[in-house]
């Protein structure tokens, strides 16, 4: 499956644009530090906020995604409530299948592909791939970053969670166990999966750098489903891929793979600029794991903005602070996404501590 790149008139305006952008998000990204580390959160727009709420009175999940405007507002929503330091476009991991021709729809279960590839003998052979699903998103990515408050940040799934999906049908066994029986049974097929799944990637992934993204992340939801090493020769060439289309256009990568324990020491500065740590690794074991040279993002605990803000703080000043002081290469952002019913009051406290805490 061969796609021809998309053309990139304007490019270089925006990266204009960009540059001239005070941010200490990108500086960070970049290797230029501040006085303290920036923060942003996995799933901030939308669940706990306020606005979004009302918002989804009107409107359904996939209504929001498919108009720009809707979109562009709910991205910018918490850079307006929260105050953080860059606001992420509002999609979804699976536009990247739905692109490429499958059919998707939105229950109350949650997302779920009509027709599965799991029982394909030759899974690509009826995809019919149409790329003006990626419109809505990149044009909502446009009016947000025009607005130039802050970075907007471009994401998409990762090969391996893309493909769990794909294959499965949904997500209602977080295992993914017909995927895995599937990687094991079918590695031709599985291959050719992940190739054609990385060629539209990327094409995504430059037509949200086109559209004004100053970063991109990779989210692999579900990396810690197989093992670690068959993970990287599986799934890390594609990863690498993916990276090196982005950096080609001036762009920081972060990739977020999620549950992969021990193997962040197999994450090179070849596959990104900065590795999400989820809450399962303490920063100081992942920072000996990584690369030297590759950043760290993330790992608080998403639960903890439950607690009481006394020992949100208490924890942000006894374990945190002291591993910034030492590892400036290190953006805040929760160990996965904004859990639903998070109090949006913690939430606030948390960005708000981060923001006027003296760190050095």
């Amino acid at each position: 499956m061969r796609i021809a790149p998309p053309r990139f008139v304007g490019y270089f305006c925006m990266q204009k644009k960009m540059q001239s952008m005070n941010s200490l998000f990108v500086d960070t990204l970049r290797g230029k530090y501040g006085s303290r580390p920036p923060v942003w959160y996995m799933r901030q727009a939308g669940r706990v906020l306020p606005a979004y709420q009302q918002l989804r009175q009107s409107y359904t999940f996939a209504q929001l995604m498919a108009n720009p405007n809707l979109a562009a507002q709910v991205t910018m929503m918490p850079v307006d409530d929260l105050g953080v330091d860059a606001a992420i476009v509002f999609s979804d991991i699976l536009t990247v299948p739905v692109a490429m021709g499958m059919q998707l729809e939105w229950t109350e279960r949650g997302p779920q592909f009509v027709n599965n590839l799991v029982n394909q003998p030759e899974p690509l052979r009826n995809l019919k791939p149409n790329y003006s699903h990626f419109d809505a998103t990149c044009q909502a990515l446009s009016i947000a970053a025009a607005k130039q408050q802050v970075p907007v940040i471009g994401f998409c799934g990762a090969p391996l969670t893309t493909l769990c999906y794909m294959l499965q049908g949904n997500s209602a066994k977080h295992d993914f166990p017909l995927a895995k029986q599937y990687f094991i049974t079918h590695p031709k097929q599985t291959a050719q999966l992940i190739d054609a799944l990385t060629e539209v990637s990327i094409i995504y992934a430059k037509r949200q750098i086109e559209s004004g993204a100053s970063a991109f992340q990779l989210f692999e939801t579900h990396a810690g489903i197989i093992p670690a090493t068959d993970y990287a020769r599986i799934f890390l060439p594609a990863v690498e891929r993916i990276a090196t289309a982005v950096r080609e256009y001036g762009v920081p990568f972060i990739f977020f793979p999620k549950g992969i324990g021990a193997g962040l020491s197999l994450i090179t500065p070849n596959m990104c600029d900065y590795v999400g740590i989820d809450w399962q690794t303490p920063l100081s074991i992942a920072r000996k794991l990584v690369h030297k040279n590759v950043g760290l993002q993330g790992n608080i605990d998403p639960w903890l903005l439950f607690a009481p803000t006394e020992q949100i703080a208490k924890v942000m000043d006894e374990r945190y602070k002291p591993f910034f002081s030492n590892n400036r290469n290190w953006i805040i952002n929760l160990g996965h996404g904004v859990l639903a019913d998070t109090p949006i009051e913690n939430l606030r406290f948390l960005t708000h501590w981060i923001k006027e805490t003296k760190w050095l």
